[in-house]
């Protein structure tokens, strides 16, 4: 096998769903052999096709009950809750509807556009790193700097259709085998 030159594997894990065809998951025992195997494998041609590697967002249960931190995940519930039936309330509105508009969650990737916001970049990084992360996904424009900081950046792709697999892809993306970059859409 390809990866095994770089160091021990614990597991190997491909898929058949559609879904998540063409793609595997590689635990090696050490973080370096994962690192060397990443550096030297990035674009490697693998039946025609380059190969596109990124650290894992999170340990897997192999390493994490390794290391005494699993917990146990939630299947996902393949049935859709029901709400009980609501009797509507005199004024003709739900009475499970609120009188007053909820704020609106802020956390989320933003509104879709073809610039991306880059933030929680670790102290050291280079900015070529950021070049070549990105690079990764076709239709790269430009990543820009702001002045006098290096802890986020906007990246530009020539469309919107091109920046979300990039955005989807890299956001919580282990720069370092401690800390994830955060990526959303740009505010306009």
């Amino acid at each position: 096998m390809v990866f095994t030159q770089f160091g021990e594997i614990i597991q190997l894990m491909s898929f058949r769903k559609e879904k998540m065809r063409g793609q595997a998951h590689i635990v090696f025992k050490e973080v370096s052999s994962a690192s060397n195997a990443l550096r030297a494998l990035q674009g490697f041609p693998f039946y025609g096709k380059p190969m596109r590697i990124q650290y894992a967002r999170e340990d897997s249960d192999v390493i994490s009950r390794a290391k005494g931190t699993f917990v146990e995940k939630r299947q996902k519930s393949t049935k859709i809750a029901k709400k009980p039936y609501e009797k509507p309330a005199k004024n003709g509105k739900s009475a499970a509807e609120p009188t007053q508009k909820e704020p609106q969650e802020t956390d989320g990737p933003g509104l879709p556009n073809n610039i991306l916001f880059c933030s929680n970049i670790p102290e050291g990084t280079e900015p070529e790193q950021i070049q070549t992360i990105f690079s990764q996904f076709p239709g790269l424009r430009e990543v820009r700097w702001m002045p006098n900081t290096k802890d986020f950046a906007f990246i530009e792709y020539e469309s919107e259709d091109l920046s979300e697999p990039a955005r989807q892809a890299l956001d919580n993306f282990r720069i370092t085998p401690t800390q994830q970059i955060t990526v959303k859409f740009a505010s306009k």
